[in-house]
């Protein structure tokens, strides 16, 4: 009997903080015109002080379990992705594990791919359910990632967002999650990176420097290609076409980056969840928001198959295919 890890359930948490475009302007030498016509983005959410990424998990998570009917007793694993976790330890998943009350001492860890990380968590969740050791998982992608930008530069500061999706996943013997596929390449670290951490540079993080920096066009070109070709590749594992596919949801990086990708992939736009104009870039939060955005909006539906794909520093890119 094959055994599917099967979404049950969505959730999504945004901050209530609006940063608009316009007030951008007044920030830094920027413009409305120029951030929408590079980046497709006219706004994105900050957190509040105190906000945490596990606040956000904490609220996507809930929507997840209730859109479930699922208790959080049932949950027997907790994945989260984030770049930005509360603290150096425990895992947020820990922290987020003990504010849902969950108590039957099941494993709850975090996944640090970047943008990715939703993708790989989505992957070892599934991995968990399809070996037998697991009934009931909570994938979650949630990020503060205001904290780690410089909000003078103007090349990083208009991109990124803060924010948390989340679904739960169920063992079914109806089709669910039927294929992933996980890359990375560390050669391409210095091209999107935070120079600065806990063993490297510790100093240069207490004294607030410790921030997002990226090669913009690089990182475009090598996107393009990669997200294409990992479509490709998943396309190519299930023997389907992409005709055969419903609904892509890319991560929400660059307005540009999902219309070239689509372009190269021949898939019309109007088989891409886009959701970047309001959100920007949630990093690892991404893909989760704009899905479960296009589930409650009655776009994706029941039976319907649908890809993820995202690429994240270091470099690390990946897609999942499933039947949601």
């Amino acid at each position: 009997m094959t055994i599917f890890a099967r979404v049950a359930g969505t959730g999504s948490s945004l901050p209530d903080r609006i940063l608009t475009n316009q007030e951008l302007e007044s920030m830094v030498d920027t413009s409305d015109e120029w951030i929408q016509s590079r980046t497709g983005i006219s706004e994105r959410r900050i957190a509040a002080e105190g906000e945490t990424t596990c606040d956000l998990a904490e609220k996507a998570s809930l929507d997840a379990l209730d859109a479930a009917g699922v208790d959080p007793q049932d949950i027997d694993l907790v994945v989260l992705a984030t770049t930005t976790p509360d603290q150096v330890f425990p895992s947020t998943a820990c922290l987020l594990q003990e504010r849902l009350k969950i108590s039957n001492n099941s494993p709850a860890f975090d996944v640090q791919a970047v943008c990715s990380g939703f993708i790989y968590a989505l992957d070892l969740a599934n991995k968990f359910i399809t070996g037998g050791n697991v009934k009931c998982a909570l994938v979650v992608g949630a990020e503060t990632f205001s904290r780690i930008i410089d909000w003078t530069d103007r090349n990083t500061c208009v991109l990124f967002g803060d924010g948390a999706g989340a679904v739960v996943l169920k063992a079914d013997q109806e089709s669910g999650i039927t294929s992933s596929i996980l890359h990375a390449n560390g050669a391409y670290n210095r091209l999107l990176h935070v120079p600065h951490g806990v063993s490297k540079g510790f100093d240069r993080v207490q004294a607030g420097g410790a921030f997002t920096q990226m090669q913009g066009s690089e990182v475009f070109k090598f996107a393009v290609r990669a997200l294409g070709d990992i479509v490709d590749e998943v396309l190519e594992k299930e023997g389907l076409s992409k005709n055969d596919i419903d609904w892509l949801v890319p991560h929400q990086a660059n307005i540009r980056i999902i219309s070239a990708s689509a372009k190269r992939l021949g898939i019309s736009l109007d088989k891409v969840i886009v959701t970047i104009e309001r959100h920007g870039n949630t990093s690892a939060a991404s893909v989760p928001l704009a899905f479960d955005e296009a589930v409650r909006e009655g776009k994706i539906k029941r039976g319907q198959r649908v890809i993820m794909e995202a690429l994240g520093g270091g470099f690390t890119w990946g897609a999942v295919l499933m039947v949601y």
